[in-house]
């Protein structure tokens, strides 16, 4: 039987802090922005981050989890008359088209369909504005203080604003979402005789694009939304009020990547701890094999031990004893088996 030790034990084997080299932070065009941690929430460059925006068709990510934490995607929804003929960009759809939500989810995420996002709202509430009540009750739960909307499609309206901070801080939460991820990482796609290519233009040119969205009104001017991964870590950009967006969000990751560095966190055959035995004295646990992992300035990396409650007496050297299981924040990045040392 294994026990998780104690949080004093948990974080004995260490909290690595590293010192980096850090490289310049890049220059923005944008009104505001930020550059975010996907995986601790830290960030690592900012600008006026929580001036509150108009944020335009960025607004459907709030959308897309909405319908995606209250509707089946695989349901089938009939297209009422209320979401056709609707300002903006449009999927054309006709009154009595039968789709799926997950249809229609990429068509409000790859072509930034108001229609579509009008049908989400119905199909998962008896109105639009009941289901602008459910984004903003969300935006409350992951306190987006400075967020607030009127509409599922990000028609400009002077209640319907967020921040970059904001804005990265929802991303962070839906990319979280295995189905809301897939849609936005789509390049294209076919929906009946529809065939959808993605807005976002970083998918094909930034290494490890993995979305999320692009939005544009004359009042708000292009607002990007976006997520790249590279060696294990996973970033989020946001510039709003930005005529250079795709230049500056390859600039943002080329400067955040810029700041992780691989670094060995555990050794095979370090010890991690040594434990008392109920036939007296202690026994040495080893790192049963190397792990490294990239880190950034001032990360906290530990390691929680798991191994048997009870040990009369230590096993053959070399044999399994345990594991090791390693966080960043709490986030799970790796699994390690520990070995018997033996005494010291």
């Amino acid at each position: 039987m294994l026990q998780r030790i104690g949080r004093t034990a948990a974080i004995l084997l260490a909290t690595v802090l590293f010192t980096l080299q850090c490289t310049a932070a890049p220059s923005c065009s944008a009104g505001s922005a930020i550059l975010m941690d996907g995986d601790t929430g830290a960030v690592l460059y900012e600008k006026n981050a929580d001036a509150q925006s108009l944020i335009a068709s960025t607004t459907k990510i709030m959308t897309a989890v909405v319908v995606l934490e209250h509707c089946d995607p695989e349901s089938v929804y009939v297209i009422p008359a209320e979401a056709t003929g609707i300002e903006g960009s449009s999927l054309y759809l006709k009154e009595g088209e039968e789709l799926t939500i997950c249809e229609l989810l990429y068509g409000l995420m790859l072509h930034s369909g108001n229609d579509a996002a009008v049908a989400l709202a119905l199909a998962c509430s008896d109105s639009v504005p009941e289901f602008v009540s459910l984004m903003n009750l969300k935006a409350q739960e992951l306190e987006l203080h400075d967020t607030h909307f009127e509409n599922p499609s990000g028609l400009d309206g002077q209640q319907h604003y967020s921040s970059a901070r904001d804005l990265a801080k929802l991303t962070r939460f839906a990319l979280n979402i295995p189905a809301f991820r897939e849609i936005v990482s789509t390049k294209s796609i076919c929906i009946g005789e529809r065939r959808l290519t993605n807005h976002n233009k970083l998918l094909w040119s930034l290494d490890g694009a993995i979305g999320v969205k692009t939005g544009y009104t004359r009042a708000a001017g292009r607002i990007l939304v976006s997520a790249a991964e590279r060696n294990g870590r996973r970033l989020i950009a946001v510039t709003i009020n930005d005529g250079n967006d795709w230049k500056d969000h390859e600039s943002l990751y080329t400067f955040g990547f810029g700041q992780y560095e691989e670094r060995s966190l555990l050794t095979v055959g370090s010890e991690t701890v040594c434990i008392p035995l109920l036939s007296g004295g202690t026994a040495r646990l080893l790192a049963g094999e190397d792990f490294s992992f990239f880190v950034r300035d001032e990360e906290n990396v530990n390691v929680r031990l798991l191994y048997p409650k009870l040990a009369f007496e230590t096993g053959p050297e070399g044999s399994f004893a345990g594991y090791g299981v390693v966080y960043l924040g709490e986030k799970q990045i790796g699994r390690i088996q520990l070995l018997w040392g033996g005494r010291p």
